[in-house]
């Protein structure tokens, strides 16, 4: 996607983000620019500035790190004389650095519509009544696993019901885990990260089940959940299930020597056809590793496949799958603007848009997430 389609997308969508005072709006790029890296250098180490992946340049630009959201809630934690972070990506990610954070640490999102439709799919109370619905059909065995895109109270029910949290970098480990412990899993909310997965330990699409929140008993038979190793949350992400097997086809004949590398929230079909799939990081490093003059057709959110052209592997060929540009629309709405008004925010003492995860769902929470770390 171009710049100016960027800024366009950017007119349609300004009212889907969090009101700012006036005085933060129509500021040159410049002066945004000078008064952000002020307000960073009279901060100091009291503040730390986390990107994620898929945050627009303009953003990522002034992180202190980069990474998917596991690793810079990690990394956030461990800068102990980082009073505040300030987590450019979405509200799980938050959640999850607040988790992480020691006790005098306080997280903050730029703006709170940040927020992730994938996590929006599965709500805590449509986990509980699933729990208790599986229950009634006598399917026993059960082993929560949480994508870490979902919500403290997901990854808190999960904890405290015997699971644990992954991410696709260790989806497969996870998983390895929990079939140890049980009969069957229930993995949520990406359906396709989970079912990708599991094909590939070698569990037939035959012993996989969808349950659908919105219908009686998830539109299950009984007999379908009890003969199923891996119940699958009917949940996707909006970005990654745009990409097409019609456009790895088309990527192939332009390129009969290029290679289609995609990630594991696409659906099977496109994975199936890929030559490898992998998280972000993997991606990035397959790239990054990949001989000088190679093609590659990329399927995540673009701003990383233009990084990864421009700043990573600028001597390869590297382009998205999709010629319109999959952009992650809610990651987008982080501004500079609000990262200014942050900011200086926290010069004045005054701290705006604070994540703070109620107690009792951190204590559970983070034993879902050590659970994880513990096999890593």
């Amino acid at each position: 996607m171009n710049l100016q389609l960027l800024r366009e997308y950017e007119k349609e969508h300004i009212a889907e983000r969090q009101a700012l005072p006036e005085h933060y709006l129509g500021l040159s790029d410049d002066e945004m620019d000078r008064r952000i890296i002020a307000a960073r250098a009279g901060l100091g180490d009291r503040v730390v500035v986390l990107g994620h992946h898929y945050q627009r340049d303009e953003v990522i630009k002034f992180a202190d790190y980069t990474g998917d959201s596991l690793k810079l809630s990690r990394q956030a934690a461990s800068r102990h004389q980082s009073e505040f972070i300030v987590f450019c990506g979405v509200h799980f990610m938050a959640e999850s650095a607040d988790i992480l954070s020691r006790p005098h640490q306080q997280v903050i999102l730029p703006d709170l519509a940040a927020g992730c439709s994938m996590a929006d799919m599965a709500a805590a109370d449509q986990l509980e009544m699933c729990w208790r619905e599986l229950d009634q059909m006598g399917v026993a065995g059960i082993i929560p696993v949480t994508y870490i895109n979902s919500a403290a109270a997901l990854k808190a029910f999960v904890g405290e019901h015997g699971g644990l949290v992954c991410t696709s970098s260790n989806a497969a480990a996870t998983l390895g885990w929990a079939w140890e412990r049980g009969e069957r899993i229930l993995f949520l909310p990406d359906q396709h990260l989970g079912r990708n997965t599991a094909y590939k330990m070698g569990v037939p699409l035959d012993r996989m089940a969808v349950w659908d929140p919105d219908e009686m008993g998830g539109g299950l038979e009984p007999e379908e959940a009890r003969s199923a190793r891996l119940i699958l949350w009917k949940g996707h992400c909006s970005v990654h299930t745009r990409f097409t097997v019609r456009q790895t086809e088309s990527f192939r004949k332009r390129f009969s020597s290029g290679r289609v590398i995609v990630h594991p929230e696409c659906t099977f079909d496109v994975v199936q056809a890929a030559d490898d799939s992998g998280s972000t990081d993997y991606i990035i490093k397959t790239v990054k590793a990949s001989p000088a003059g190679s093609v590659w057709g990329v399927g995540t959110e673009i701003h990383l496949v233009n990084r990864l052209a421009t700043e990573v592997a600028p001597e390869k060929t590297v382009m998205t799958l999709d010629p319109i540009g999959c952009l992650c629309s809610t990651m987008f709405r982080i501004s500079p603007n609000h990262l200014l008004w942050v900011l200086e925010g926290l010069l004045a003492d005054e701290v705006h848009n604070r994540i703070a995860v109620p107690d009792e769902q951190k204590r559970w929470a983070k034993v879902a997430l050590d659970r994880m770390l513990s096999i890593n």
